[in-house]
């Protein structure tokens, strides 16, 4: 008997001691930072003036992105009516890092392609007005969950009543267990022989979930009974109710956990939580139950059956009326298919996004702080290249048969006035989540290096009409092989001006003018161009023996494009801690890297590629005022398919290959640019207009002959010059040579490229 008795008393110390170690563990975690809360990256906010260059089908997926509802009446938050050429808006807000932008009812009226007019109906007209950013994604922990915080003050009043209604009726008035359960569940446990049912509280499932594991076992669910009680103990029914609605499992997108009613409702819906309708909350309070079971996309009969007792047993309950249920279980599902969700559409933007970030934060930072990323991306933008990239390549596979299979391809989209990153696309899935070929595949980039070369060359004097020697060439290299390059076509063209090298991609010209000037120098052009990996100085690379990758050289056509200003492509704008205070800022930045002289003489020649060159079918697509700046690009045996060239407004860099590098049955012009044409055709950008550098002056020439000419004269042509470098003889239309002063070119006398003057 004393022996019991001190075994007794051994075990109520040890119980005691392990109840106070299991309080002191439920406190430290409760209280503490409970959740590791991924970083969120968001697209740009959509800035809406008057006069903005917007489709209204634009605007309505942008809305659509942002799980906006299309109703009769706007009179919420995050709904819209759509009419024609007219569209009311009751926009959500959103807290920026500069301030907050308020909810407010709007009408925006639209002409065409163009936003006409914006009016507040508190205040009438607008000025500017901006969109919440799309959340385009996040940073995850290792475990890989993702939640979305939510207050109890902020939910939908029916969803905790939801909640107690399908869950546990007797929220409210147990102590955390509840004994009539626990029994109820433990006969239908020895009737069946094993584990079926549990009779687990909100309380106990919160347990179970936050401290414990899943697995139906006497052992977890002895401990899971004293730590619900301590819970109920230390915290309130709204606390405990508040943690399970952000921690309640609710189902699995792909390799990621969907945590909390907050994920839940953009996981399933496309929604905020606060704008969720009665059916819709129903349908999430059923799905406790089983995430998978009940999965709406993959089980909807079964889902719909299930929200539908959800709503049945609210109605018993008192919690909605008749008219409410008839209304809600006569609604369909309107759960968004995963394909239509803005969040994991741009695998290859998130993964820049992430590799920029990570060289100033932590890991555990960024996956943990709930840290907000607000980035560039421009959802339109990267909708037209997806659609331009997989469209043509689907037609390229079709026009060239068994030889057109198996092509991938990648977009970079910048603006080209500041250097931000607007799109990218690294497969021809833009939504596939694996090897992105716009920052990972270093392909030969072929006469992409050419423009290079030929800013060398007029940095160093050369001139747009010096002749270049197109004759064959033959140099030994040190292996003893020997580098004998061709034109594409095979027949060398004897002499020809330097702008006509470049705008017909000849090798041969190019060639020589690069031995000329010597590897050294095409290498340190490309450094200040933006090539920071090492070059190997070959003569192989004047016809663009250099693997690069596509945003690469979205970098050196950025400069280009930028009249000699280096500026470092950016994706991301800002970074703000969870609370909105601001922790990094990229600001727009530029360095000088050439004379704008001579890059204007550059762009004179990348318009003529574009005019009259290896690019000129973009023409019969697009405005021919829209002065597109570019060069195609095709490396050794047809392997690779380029085209990089920039308008006013958008900067593009599109390559086409195959993975296996095998040859295409097309060349840069044949396959890079079509992608690049179709995507300017949908994007619409704003002519590129050039501001002629002061050391520059346009005079008619005879290009052939290296001549000052007449206007009026054969062959005559309107060519920019750095001020003392134009020729100093004139020859009149009937062949008379003069020495008197040059005539320059009067800004009355329009061409495809000094027209364009401003």
């Amino acid at each position: 008997m004393l022996f019991l008795l001190k075994l007794s008393l051994v075990g109520i110390v040890l119980g005691g001691a392990g109840l106070i170690y299991l309080d002191a563990q439920l406190k430290e975690k409760f209280e503490g930072k409970r959740w590791a809360i991924p970083a969120k990256v968001y697209a740009r906010p959509l800035e809406l003036y008057p006069g903005l260059s917007l489709s209204q089908d634009a605007f309505k997926a942008e809305l659509q992105g942002l799980g906006y509802k299309l109703v009769q009446l706007a009179d919420r938050p995050g709904s819209a009516v759509w009419g024609p050429g007219r569209v009311e808006l009751y926009t959500r807000g959103f807290d920026f890092p500069e301030g907050s932008e308020p909810p407010r009812r709007l009408v925006l009226s639209f002409n065409g392609t163009t936003l006409n007019s914006i009016s507040d109906r508190a205040s009438g007209s607008v000025a500017l007005a901006r969109l919440e950013p799309i959340l385009i994604g996040g940073i995850y922990p290792g475990d890989n969950e993702d939640r979305e915080l939510v207050q109890l003050k902020d939910v939908p009043a029916l969803l905790p009543d939801a909640l107690v209604a399908v869950e546990d009726r007797d929220f409210y008035n147990h102590f955390g267990i509840s004994l009539k359960g626990i029994a109820r569940a433990m006969w239908v446990n020895v009737r069946a022989g094993r584990f079926v049912q549990g009779g687990s509280t909100l309380t106990q499932q919160l347990i179970k979930n936050f401290y414990l594991t899943s697995e139906r076992s006497l052992a977890r669910k002895f401990l899971e009974l004293p730590m619900a009680i301590l819970l109920e103990l230390h915290y309130s029914k709204e606390e405990i109710l508040e943690a399970y609605l952000n921690e309640v499992y609710l189902g699995q997108d792909g390799a990621r956990a969907i945590h909390g009613f907050g994920q839940g409702a953009q996981f399933y819906f496309g929604r905020p939580l606060a704008e969720l309708d009665i059916h819709q909350i129903a349908l999430m309070a059923g799905l406790i139950k089983g995430p998978s079971y009940y999965d709406p996309r993959r089980h909807p009969k079964r889902s719909l059956d299930r929200r539908n007792l959800v709503l049945k047993l609210l109605r018993d309950q008192g919690f909605i009326a008749d008219q409410d249920f008839n209304w809600a279980v006569a609604q369909p599902l309107e759960v968004v298919s995963k394909g239509s969700r803005h969040k994991g559409a741009y695998p290859a933007y998130l993964d820049i996004v992430k590799r920029q970030l990570r060289t100033e934060y932590r890991e555990e930072d960024l996956n943990s702080e709930g840290v907000r990323i607000f980035t560039a991306l421009d959802p339109l933008v990267h909708h037209h290249a997806a659609i331009a990239l997989g469209g043509e390549l689907d037609k390229l596979a079709k026009r060239y048969g068994s030889k057109g299979q198996d092509l991938q391809g990648s977009v970079v989209v910048t603006d080209p006035q500041t250097g931000e990153v607007l799109a990218l696309v690294g497969d021809r899935n833009a939504r596939f989540d694996g090897f992105n070929r716009a920052l990972d595949a270093y392909r030969p980039i072929g006469s992409l290096v050419k423009p290079a070369l030929y800013l060398s060359a007029l940095e160093s004097g050369y001139t747009l009409i010096s002749p270049l020697n197109d004759r064959s060439v033959k140099l030994k290299q040190q292996d003893g092989s020997f580098w004998e390059p061709q034109n594409f076509d095979g027949k060398p063209k004897g002499e020809v001006p330097l702008f006509e090298a470049l705008s017909r991609s000849y090798n041969l010209s190019t060639a020589h003018l690069g031995l000329d000037l010597g590897v050294d120098r095409i290498v340190e052009t490309l450094g200040r161009l933006g090539v920071k990996k090492a070059i190997d100085p070959y003569p192989s690379l004047f016809l663009g023996a250099l693997a690069l990758s596509p945003v690469e050289v979205a970098q050196i056509y950025q400069t280009i494009a930028a009249n000699g200003f280096r500026m470092p492509l950016r994706a991301i704008r800002r970074v703000t801690d969870a609370q909105n205070a601001e922790l990094s800022r990229y600001p727009f930045n530029l360095e000088q890297i050439s004379d704008p002289g001579s890059v204007h003489l550059l762009h004179y020649t990348l318009q003529a590629v574009a005019r009259e060159g290896t690019a000129r079918s973009l023409y019969q697509s697009l405005p021919a005022n829209l002065n597109v700046s570019g060069k195609t690009g095709t490396s050794d045996q047809q392997r690779d398919s380029w085209f990089a060239g920039f308008t006013g407004t958008r900067l593009a860099v599109v390559w086409v290959g195959r993975d296996n590098n095998t040859s295409l049955p097309f060349t840069g012009s044949g396959g890079a640019l079509k992608v690049w044409t179709e995507l300017m055709r949908q994007e619409r950008p704003e002519p590129y207009i050039t501001l002629k550098p002061d050391n520059v002056e346009y005079f008619w020439v005879d290009p052939a002959r290296g001549v000052l000419t007449d206007p009026e004269c054969s062959g005559a042509r309107s060519v920019p010059f750095i001020r003392g470098t134009e020729p100093r003889q004139r020859l009149t239309c009937s062949g008379q040579l003069r020495t008197e002063r040059p005539v320059k070119s009067g800004d009355d006398l329009l061409d495809w490229f000094k027209g364009w003057f401003r």
